[in-house]
């Protein structure tokens, strides 16, 4: 079974349907056996695919900087807690703890993720893919971004080689199948 690294967005207003999504995945990745890695927040997406993961059994590996602590914002579902100091440590280990990169919706936090873990790839840091869970068309944008920036020719081989783009869980179910 695979250690999902899930990225997502904290905040509480975005779309209600996201969150539903993103339960159906924490359910999923449970029941298949999977671990979800991911920033230890206690609220929005986070908390979402972490709340109903737990809830169906599953194992949670919490990435959290100490200032996420501090607020008291830690997530009540982690079943190994892993405390940095600072987002790049944050990311780094779950770069290190992680087979796959789901990215949700999400803001700046999320694209910073993505990106630091598809240039580390292109720089073979790594050889993990990232999956963009394009809910109801959530990715869209930087999807068109990227091809685009692919046809200039300023992105170095198909960006579609290290980043998929799922628009259900049953592509993502597809995905990790084939992984």
């Amino acid at each position: 079974m695979a250690h999902l690294c899930v990225f997502c967005s904290a905040n509480q207003q975005i779309d209600a349907d996201f969150f539903q999504m993103t339960e159906e995945l924490g359910r999923w990745a449970a029941a298949a056996g999977h671990t979800i890695v991911f920033g230890g927040n206690d609220s929005g997406l986070m908390h979402a695919v972490s709340k109903a993961a737990k809830e169906a059994g599953g194992h949670l590996v919490g990435v959290v900087p100490r200032v996420i602590e501090q607020r008291g914002m830690l997530s009540p579902y982690l079943d190994v807690h892993i405390p940095t100091e600072n987002l790049s440590d944050r990311k780094d280990l779950m770069m290190l703890q992680a087979d796959v990169f789901i990215a949700l919706p999400g803001g700046v936090g999320t694209l910073d993720e993505i990106f630091t873990m598809a240039s580390s790839a292109s720089l073979g840091y790594h050889h993990k893919r990232i999956v963009l869970y394009n809910m109801k068309g959530f990715w869209d944008s930087l999807i068109a971004m990227m091809d685009d920036l692919q046809q200039k020719g300023v992105i170095r081989g198909a960006w579609r080689d290290t980043i998929a783009v799922a628009n259900n869980l049953d592509e993502i179910r597809e995905f990790l199948a084939k992984c």
